[in-house]
């Protein structure tokens, strides 16, 4: 391909990128009082970035590095939402509290085109270039509120940790790469065809895996995550936990599936070892929060461990149940974080469990959101999430995954109780104080949108469903 073709291929990158670099220069001209306007164009990039992902047609670029396939074309789709109504919610969020920082769209337009990179490679140095680019944003995103102690703390460990894993995902690429010869996925799935692979092979392995799995914010690579989630602003938590854990767990489908498909019996194990972990620790340690960004940081550690139990299949169908299962995902916690984010009481934001305490009463329909929500994550059929939790179980169970599906089963059941207890206290126990409520445009449509996915996807699910086989399908023809 001539250079300008593969410019076309990486136009929804390219807009991304070219726009991020305009907005910086104009914020930088303007000040913060272009805030404002930064974030709207930060919101209009995105949608022109998703009609050109939307349009785009199969080809690869820079030699085989990069791909658009409809597999990328369906995470893409993932990510620029969560994008979009993440940058909304922050708008309000930071306009509200009067500290109006041209900085923040730019950032997380920068971080969403290293997720994009990621999602597109076919070379793991392509991978790592896109990686790291996302990574850098996200700990200045972390620790945004410099003038918050819990959200320069968490930006700080987010970026220790995070140096840590990504040595160790390098370490396993340059064994990777020592033992085939090569960083291209679609040339190590030819050296390791049938199945046979060096131990350096397996080796890296291990560490791609560890590394990919801190990403996830899978067990025992989680603790980052809840004083993350809890220190960073609210909006930038949505962020964290929709358009980021959707690229990462998109990154792990592309960079295990695509180059070791014969390898399954080598990786499977790993994966399986960590999903179950990540299950299990999610419903249990998310019982006994109080501060409920918290709860929601080990609500995401299990939820990431019902997907990657989709990988550990290793199958087209486990793929596209992971995809579905993102598709759900990405809605449901986009709308718990906008409900979180109306906890406010004269001016002022409250985080604690006690504070929903008779929500019911106050502010009925955010409560019935919330419940809806709440009940959704739960897989509480016919709601949405029972869908998502449904096509991961049954991909497993056909591999052969029967005990890891159950014992998925048995962590779903349990993380009904904290789900449950959330619900107890909004319409049962004795109201305290009403917040001030849903304020804004941004808000409340996410939280009808997120209410209507929850409520409405077993009717109009078959698109959706069309979409995953199809990309699944793009990755493992």
């Amino acid at each position: 391909m001539t250079f300008q073709a593969d410019l076309l291929v990486l136009l929804p990158e390219l807009i991304l990128a070219i726009g991020a670099m305009a907005l910086l220069l104009t914020g930088a001209i303007g000040g913060d009082k272009t805030g404002p306007v930064i974030s709207w164009g930060a919101i209009g990039l995105v949608a022109a970035s998703g009609v050109a992902v939307v349009t785009g047609s199969d080809a690869v670029a820079f030699h085989d590095a990069f791909v658009s396939d409809g597999f990328a074309r369906f995470a893409k789709v993932l990510i620029l939402l969560g994008a979009a109504l993440s940058i909304l919610l922050a708008e309000e969020f930071f306009a509200r509290i009067k500290l109006a920082r041209f900085e923040l769209p730019v950032l997380m337009l920068i971080a969403t085109l290293g997720m994009m990179l990621m999602v597109s490679s076919a070379s793991y140095l392509s991978l790592y270039m896109g990686l790291e680019l996302q990574s850098l944003s996200l700990y200045v995103l972390a620790s945004f509120n410099r003038d918050h102690l819990r959200s320069t703390e968490a930006g700080l460990k987010y970026f220790v940790l995070g140096a840590l894993s990504s040595g160790m995902l390098l370490y396993g690429i340059s064994l990777i790469y020592g033992f085939t010869g090569s960083t291209s996925f679609a040339a190590i799935a030819t050296v390791t065809a049938g199945g046979g692979a060096a131990l350096g092979v397996i080796f890296g392995i291990v560490f791609l895996i560890a590394g990919l799995a801190f990403k996830v914010s899978a067990v025992p690579f989680h603790m980052w995550t809840p004083d993350v989630y809890e220190g960073a602003p609210t909006p930038i938590t949505a962020y964290f936990a929709s358009a980021a854990k959707v690229a990462a767990l998109c990154l792990f489908l592309r960079a295990i599936l695509a180059p070791f498909p014969d390898l399954i019996h080598q990786w499977r194990q790993i994966v399986v070892f960590i999903s179950v972990l990540s299950m299990i620790l999610g419903a249990v340690a998310a019982i006994g929060q109080t501060n409920i960004k918290r709860l929601m940081a080990y609500s995401s550690i299990g939820h990431m461990g019902y997907a990657l139990l989709g990988l550990a299949a290793g199958t087209a169908l486990g793929a596209r149940g992971v995809l579905i299962y993102l598709a759900i995902y990405v809605f449901t916690t986009l709308g718990v974080f906008a409900a979180i984010q109306a906890m406010r009481r004269k001016g002022e934001a409250v985080e604690t469990i006690a504070d929903l305490a008779g929500l019911a009463r106050t502010q009925p329909v955010l409560a019935l959101v919330f419940a809806l929500l709440f009940f959704s994550l739960a897989g509480v059929p016919p709601l949405a999430g029972f869908f998502g939790k449904f096509y991961v179980f049954l991909a497993a169970i056909e591999a052969g995954l029967v005990a890891p599906a159950v014992l998925g089963v048995l962590a779903s059941a349990i993380g009904l109780v904290y789900y449950l207890r959330l619900v107890k206290i909004m319409y049962f126990d004795e109201p305290a104080a009403p917040f001030d409520g849903v304020e804004g445009f941004g808000s409340k449509a996410i939280l009808g949108l997120s209410a209507a996915v929850a409520l409405l996807f077993i009717v109009a699910a078959s698109p959706v469903i069309t979409a995953a086989d199809a990309a699944a399908k793009a990755l493992l023809p």
